[in-house]
């Protein structure tokens, strides 16, 4: 079985990008060879909690992620064994049932905006990319995912962001760019430098002989 060559790391603010550069690096590779996690697949279980206490919580402070699990996952692709990624609704701020199965591929790409906060997190990463985009391209972005996906209200996204998003952002995110190795501006609309990464990692699989091309 195959066992990872590079563990990538997709960081950025909320609505900078780094899921649509994420997707387009997993998209350029053959898929049998690259695999995707998302950090927020790890928000810790609070169905304990009523809805209104659930939707009270802070989701942008690194506590609210279960990255000790992440943490240990990516330890066991290392190792050549399959895991199951945790699954989260965003709508009732509760895990489901159902998780996702991953097995080993030569690379991994982790993406969210806390990916780079944790020491023992970083360690795990070969290459560290952070996408910087103006906050407030980020905002819009950010109110036209809640309330087309996520079912929320102008109101509720608007306190959200004053409440927590915005200070978290400055408080962990933005200090955080500090430990990349790349940063791109402007997101999934900088195709040079998506296609220096992907020419990268297509040179490390065809130097391993995972692709001939």
């Amino acid at each position: 079985m195959s066992r990872p060559l590079l563990i990538i790391g997709v960081a950025g603010g909320t609505g900078s990008g780094k899921s649509t550069v994420a997707r387009n690096i997993v998209g350029a590779l053959p898929v049998e060879q690259v695999s995707i996690i998302d950090h927020d697949s790890y928000y810790r279980d609070r169905s304990e909690l009523s809805a209104e206490e659930r939707a009270a919580l802070n989701f942008d402070h690194p506590d609210s992620l279960d990255t000790e699990l992440l943490i240990e996952q990516l330890r066991m692709l290392r190792e050549g064994r399959t895991i199951e990624v945790p699954q989260y609704d965003f709508k009732t701020h509760a895990r489901s049932k159902e998780t996702r199965r991953i097995t080993p591929t030569p690379i991994v790409v982790v993406e969210g905006i806390l990916v780079f906060v944790e020491a023992a997190l970083r360690a795990l990463m070969d290459m560290k990319i952070f996408v910087d985009t103006d906050a407030d391209i980020r905002v819009f972005r950010r109110i036209r995912r809640d309330i087309e996906h996520r079912g929320r209200t102008f109101q509720s996204i608007r306190d959200q962001y004053y409440k927590t998003v915005r200070p978290m952002h400055l408080m962990f995110v933005e200090p955080s760019k500090r430990w990349a190795d790349i940063i791109i501006p402007e997101g999934g609309d900088n195709h040079v430098a998506l296609d220096m990464i992907i020419g990268k990692l297509k040179h490390v699989l065809a130097e391993s002989g995972k692709v001939t091309s």
